[in-house]
């Protein structure tokens, strides 16, 4: 794949990147050996002052690094600056309590004597790998360095291929903020050179956001490596709705979740799972406000969803609705591409989807909507755990018990009642089954690219 600029608004290639050669990829590396080894002796408080310029640049710039979003991977204008203000938030948050994560953790050994001290010591592990996705691409990249490199790590950041000025961004941003030199470096490079890079003993650890695909080659190659790793891969998350909920204020929130970021989120809510008592009435609640979203220049103010990122993206999609159709799954609005410039596809509800069709055990990365109906809360669960991903879900309902079994039972790294499924950096976040392992954010995020030591001192 090209490392370039394409508008995925007009399909138009704006700016096309060399990737670094070998060589230059191996001075990288080096590099960013050598800054770890006096970074790791930067202060929380000098990290802390680096994170928190970040955070005032990312302020001041919003515009323009929001634009930026939006040419490269199509997101709505408005959506881009809510992200990059996540960003800034993310870093003053960080800067405000990894000191508090990573202190000197006590313990309490029956067999210690009074003179002793027993405690766990977090050190940095030193440059870490990071291999991004372009849905969020400021989002998934800050939610990453900010708890890092707060830890006393460095970054090597692989991002998606198509968000290159973006990733170039990024590591300008923290240039700019003081962080010392070479310690976050965006490599512009091809997936090919990934593998040679986990081998690598000086890249000591790997992170990766993206496809279930993706995530098994790279966890693979970790452990092989004996490297520590997270994976954050595909969802197919489930929207539970019960007759207690209010049905008009949770369609329109089905809505947001489904059609957030163009419908490309991996805890977009795929799967809207409807108790049959109040089936009917939400189907014709959801197809209606689906219909209502105005697809166009996701620049413009009054735009609710932009085009897809890509054109190998919107084809995918479009032969897994039109595959499902052909399974016995009823159409009941949009499911077709927009034709003309751009990879535009309408916002698009799925009914009675067989267990034969792709949309029913498949991710579907786009505006597409699937609606099943349950008999109870017992089908609703066993609806909503038919998945091999376990990313986040949420449910709504206003009766404690069923609440109380919807969290207790739903197989889901994440579940939220009566609130879409979002990621902010005080809540740890990550997913069970084939949506990864490991958790990102919250103190999680700070200890996990660290070796937790233990020390006993008499």
């Amino acid at each position: 794949m090209a490392i370039a600029t394409t508008n995925p608004a007009t399909g138009e290639t704006v700016r096309e990147f060399d990737s670094l050669t070998q060589q230059e990829l191996e001075d990288r590396i080096q590099r960013s050996w050598d800054a770890f080894q006096s970074y790791r002796d930067t202060t929380f408080s000098q990290r802390a002052g680096w994170m928190r310029a970040a955070a005032d640049i990312l302020d001041a710039e919003t515009d323009r690094l929001a634009e930026l979003a939006t040419l490269e991977m199509g997101k709505t204008f408005a959506a881009a600056k809510a992200e990059v203000g996540k960003c800034a938030l993310g870093c003053r948050w960080y800067a405000d309590h990894a000191a508090e994560h990573l202190a000197d953790h006590p313990w309490e050994p029956a067999d210690a004597p009074a003179n002793a001290r027993v405690f766990t010591r977090y050190q940095p592990l030193g440059p870490v790998l990071a291999i991004m996705p372009w849905n969020f691409p400021y989002w998934q990249v800050f939610r990453f360095l900010c708890p890092a490199l707060m830890a006393g790590n460095v970054g090597l950041l692989k991002h998606a291929s198509n968000v290159p000025q973006v990733a170039l961004a990024i590591e300008d941003i923290l240039v700019r903020a003081g962080f010392p030199r070479d310690v976050f470096q965006t490599l512009l490079i091809g997936s090919s050179m990934i593998e040679a890079m986990v081998d690598d003993d000086r890249v000591r650890a790997v992170t990766l956001t993206g496809s279930e695909p993706a995530g098994r080659e790279v966890g693979a190659r970790a452990g092989q490596n004996v490297k520590t790793s997270v994976l954050e891969l595909g969802g197919s998350d489930a929207f539970i709705v019960m007759p207690s909920a209010d049905l008009d204020a949770t369609a329109d929130a089905a809505i947001s979740s489904r059609m957030l970021n163009n419908g490309q989120s991996c805890i977009n809510a795929k799967r809207i799972i409807v108790h049959e008592q109040v089936a009917d009435e939400f189907q014709r609640l959801l197809v209606g406000k689906v219909e209502a979203l105005k697809v166009g220049d996701p620049m413009a103010a009054d735009t609710d969803l932009g085009p897809m990122s890509g054109p190998q993206g919107l084809e995918e999609l479009d032969k897994q609705v039109q595959d499902s159709v052909a399974a016995g799954a009823k159409l009941l609005t949009g499911g077709k591409p927009m034709g003309g410039k751009g990879n535009f596809y309408p916002p698009s509800v799925l009914a009675d989807i067989p267990k034969d069709a792709p949309a029913y055990y498949e991710e579907l990365f786009g505006p597409v909507a699937l609606f099943f109906r349950a008999k109870d809360l017992d089908a609703a669960i066993a609806i909503a755990n038919d998945s091999s991903f376990g990313l986040g879900g949420s449910a709504w309902t206003q009766d404690a018990g069923e609440a109380e079994r919807l969290v207790n039972e739903v197989e889901t790294g994440m579940m939220y009642i009566n609130k879409v499924t979002a990621s902010t950096p005080e809540v740890p976040f990550g997913g069970s089954k084939n949506s990864g392992y490991g958790r990102e954010l919250a103190s999680f995020g700070t200890q996990t690219f660290t070796n937790a030591k233990t020390v006993w001192i008499q």
